[in-house]
């Protein structure tokens, strides 16, 4: 296994237990809260269907989760996947409040194993969690396996900016950013690990690169915030 983050597993679970009551404020930190509006590009450039079956990947407090299922609309379905279930809790209440039980399921799970069979899903997304699973290339293969022939995924994540000037910007912002916990009561350490994820991550080419690796084909890169993030979209063949 080609590890592309090397804290160990649990340790980041525990980590994500501890942040999940700051999780919402700390996304719109990470993205200089500009994260709604990537949202909404998301989901321009991925062309959800109504009736998808879908599967949101590392889904945390359900945000992405939410706006997929009223995508897919009643016709559809959504799996949340997430391996932390303080996470899901979260999520659990957002579902509730907007009355999306029926087209919402919730299951704890590693995004590295999924449990689920060969070509189930239309589509599938992970926001803001591929920096954080051991093996982004593991993840990205059982994408692919349980995506149906001409299934769609669709990754959303802090990305490298290429401009001299925006990653010195980028990179000075995620030496100060740790200081924020402090403003939410929250722990300095867990956003030092936070910051040094968003900032390390591979470049959106690399993953592109890895997407057409694993067999996805017309792969598309949307670059956010001048590189700051990234949307890929990716088609499964119908032949590997």
């Amino acid at each position: 296994m080609s590890l592309t983050n090397k804290v160990p597993e649990k340790d980041v679970h525990d980590l994500f237990t501890r942040v999940a009551p700051h999780y919402d404020q700390m996304n719109n930190l990470i993205s200089l809260g500009t994260q709604n509006g990537w949202r909404k590009k998301f989901f321009k450039e991925l062309r959800v269907a109504p009736g998808d079956f879908a599967l949101d990947l590392c889904c945390g407090t359900g945000d992405l989760t939410i706006a997929l299922a009223k995508q897919v609309g009643p016709s559809g379905n959504v799996i949340g996947l997430d391996f932390n279930q303080k996470m899901l809790d979260l999520a659990d209440k957002k579902i509730r409040v907007q009355n999306l039980q029926k087209e919402i399921q919730l299951k704890q799970g590693d995004a590295m194993h999924l449990p689920y069979p060969d070509q189930s899903f239309d589509i599938v997304t992970i926001g803001f969690g591929l920096r954080n699973v051991p093996d982004a290339d593991q993840v990205l293969k059982e994408i692919y396996r349980v995506l149906k022939p001409d299934g769609k995924v669709g990754i959303l994540e802090t990305s490298q900016p290429t401009n001299p000037i925006i990653k010195l910007g980028w990179e000075s912002y995620f030496k100060l950013f740790p200081n924020f916990a402090k403003l939410l009561g929250a722990n300095v350490d867990d956003y030092k690990y936070l910051s040094h994820t968003t900032a390390k991550f591979i470049s959106a080419t690399r993953l592109k690169e890895m997407l057409e690796q694993d067999g996805f084909k017309n792969v598309t890169i949307t670059k956010l915030n001048l590189g700051a993030g990234a949307i890929h979209i990716g088609i499964k063949k119908k032949m590997r």
